[in-house]
């Protein structure tokens, strides 16, 4: 509306109220509180439900990614796991395999006892070992060229 028609609009509506009587005052004031208070009353109403639908969007939205995010997790801990058993069995396949070598070692291997170990008669005495005339000399010696 036009600024001036709004105030003659203004000016004739309080003329109307100047003359109108007190009961229907009464009534028009109980009118117009009732309504305003539908309105205020829906409007809350409205701001209710809106908030309601997004708390319900945001709490289905949370769920579908904490979902995700335990069916990561659980992909993970299913991974490592795999990775851990596959270890374990190359350390029990390592161990298997070291405990083959000490066993065929053992077998193949004597052990001497105390007869086996030289005594003192067995050890050479000095009229044995070899002097130098008995030692090989350069002219004992091939060369490739002989």
């Amino acid at each position: 509306m036009d600024k001036p028609v709004k105030k003659a609009v203004s000016k004739a509506a309080e003329k109307v109220w100047e003359h109108t009587p007190v009961p229907i005052k009464d009534k028009v004031k109980e009118t117009v509180k009732e309504k305003a208070k539908e309105k205020v009353v829906g409007a809350f109403h409205d701001k209710v439900d809106h908030a309601a639908d997004k708390l319900r969007e945001t709490k289905n939205e949370n769920a579908k990614k904490v979902h995700d995010k335990a069916e990561q997790a659980k992909e993970k801990v299913q991974d490592a796991l795999l990775t851990a058993k596959d270890k374990i069995r190359n350390v029990v396949n390592a161990g298997e395999e070291l405990q083959k070598n000490v066993s065929e070692n053992e077998d193949s291997k004597n052990v001497k006892s105390a007869t086996d170990i030289k005594g003192v008669r067995q050890i050479k005495h000095v009229t044995e070992l070899k002097r130098a005339k008995h030692m090989k000399s350069m002219k004992d010696i091939k060369t490739r060229s002989s």
